[in-house]
């Protein structure tokens, strides 16, 4: 503890607030961040309404496979990519199939009785345990060594502002669903500083360019790279929130006072889908949290990808017979496209240094991307989608594995034991009895 004061006092005497503290901290040059403990990551990415399997997974086992259209944004990372077939939702009980496949995504446990009615199956509520990465957030969050500032994080683009079934997939508890903040001043706000009003915000901005000035000093050269990336990183932040157009304003006219951010409307997905990846490796980089979610509308999600030539809702889409071939066609660019997304996070942790440690955030970080659903027309829960990028859990990376329909339970064993959690059962004990799966370490 006494280590842990004489850092701060040393980092406020160079005149650092606290908003930057953390940041700093992890710059090797100053002494504060050698750990003897690796920093592991875990993002779990969500997209709706199930995959075209014919576009998703691939015909061979093992090294020697090869992408399907949906995944071939994966190409330049095929040796950190885990395809994970034959892994099923086994749990059941009340609530649609849309609403088990997002409920009990993550929490491996059973919805409780409710009155959200869902299709032609019975009302359900909430789901009635904590999701795993809160079961891991808390695990990390127990120990000094390995405790961050906020210690999850939950990303949304486009989730609808209503609280249901469908909607929420992080559980803190039984009945406490999670709430992912998908817009990205508002997670913006939360990581730098809470700010509700722009020249609050720009205040803070100011503030942190400053002690990133402060520390210039103090650093290595190496250090400092890192420390430009971070203060160019908040001085675009800040240049895109000043130029946020304003409908109806002219040159002439003095700019009003408006909701900060980035419009939440459809064709602004992309939009802040990048926005909201930026603000996630800037958070690692930071230390800010270890655990995050980056969840994709909601089950259901109906999202008019017009950006990609796709006019039609997805989850529309997704009902349509396999014997419709414009239609497979259309959600296999979809699927592609979230594809690119998680792709493109990869690239991003792939490309920034390590802060205080050696290689890349991929080295310390795997990303994996799941869906409510195996296939939109059928509501299966059979064959989830599981794909993993990255290097985070020590897994063997680089191969396609076909399970023989297993529950899913055991590869929310197998991620929390990749994160140094070694728990014996999680949600519900009935799908856990042969343990984590094997072939993935």
């Amino acid at each position: 503890m006494a280590r842990t004061r004489n850092r701060r006092d040393f980092l406020r005497e160079l005149g650092v607030s606290a908003a930057a503290l953390p940041f700093a901290m992890n710059l090797p040059s100053l002494g504060f961040a050698a750990e003897p403990m690796r920093k592991k990551r875990l993002v779990v990415m969500f997209s709706p309404n199930g995959v075209i399997p014919s576009a998703f997974w691939p015909d061979e086992a093992g090294k020697d496979f090869k992408f399907k259209e949906s995944l071939t944004p994966l190409e330049p990372f095929k040796d950190r990519t885990m395809i994970l077939h034959g892994v099923c939702d086994k749990v059941r009980g009340d609530g649609d199939n849309h609403m088990r496949g997002m409920g009990c995504l993550l929490t491996g446990i059973e919805l409780f009785p409710g009155n959200i009615q869902g299709g032609s199956d019975t009302p359900a509520g909430w789901a009635s345990g904590l999701s795993i990465d809160q079961e891991i957030k808390r695990k990390l969050q127990s120990d000094p060594k390995t405790r961050t500032r906020f210690g999850s994080l939950e990303f949304g683009v486009m989730v609808p502002e209503r609280a249901d079934t469908w909607t929420r997939m992080v559980y803190d508890g039984p009945n406490k669903p999670v709430a992912p903040i998908d817009n990205p001043y508002q997670m913006f706000a939360k990581l730098y500083g809470r700010m509700k009003d722009q020249e609050t915000l720009k205040s803070i901005l100011d503030d942190v360019q400053s002690d990133l000035k402060t520390l210039e000093a103090a650093v290595s050269v190496e250090d400092r790279r890192i420390l430009e990336e971070h203060a160019t990183f908040v001085r675009e932040l800040e240049q895109e929130l000043k130029s946020e157009p304003v409908a109806g304003a002219g040159a002439s006219h003095a700019v009003p006072e408006i909701e900060q951010g980035i419009k939440e409307e459809n064709d602004n997905i992309p939009r802040i889908s990048k926005t909201q990846i930026e603000l996630m490796v800037q958070s690692f980089s930071a230390d800010f949290a270890r655990v995050a979610t980056l969840q994709y509308t909601n089950s259901v999600g109906g999202a008019k990808m017009h950006w990609i030539g796709v006019n039609e809702g997805h989850h529309e889409l997704s009902h349509n017979p396999d014997s419709d071939k414009a239609s497979v066609e259309k959600l296999t660019k979809i699927n592609k496209w979230f594809c690119e997304q998680l792709a493109y996070l990869t690239k991003r942790l792939a490309e920034t240094p390590e802060p205080g440690g050696p290689g890349s955030l991929l080295d310390n970080t795997t990303i994996i991307w799941t869906n409510e659903l195996g296939k939109g027309n059928s509501h299966t829960l059979d064959d989830i989608p599981f794909v993993l990028v990255g290097n985070g859990l020590d897994f063997k990376m680089g191969q396609s594995i076909k399970f023989p329909k297993v529950p899913h339970n055991r590869l929310l064993l197998s991620i929390a034991h990749g994160m140094g959690h070694e728990i014996t059962k999680f949600g519900n004990p009935d799908h856990c009895g042969a343990g984590p799966l094997t072939g993935l370490s």
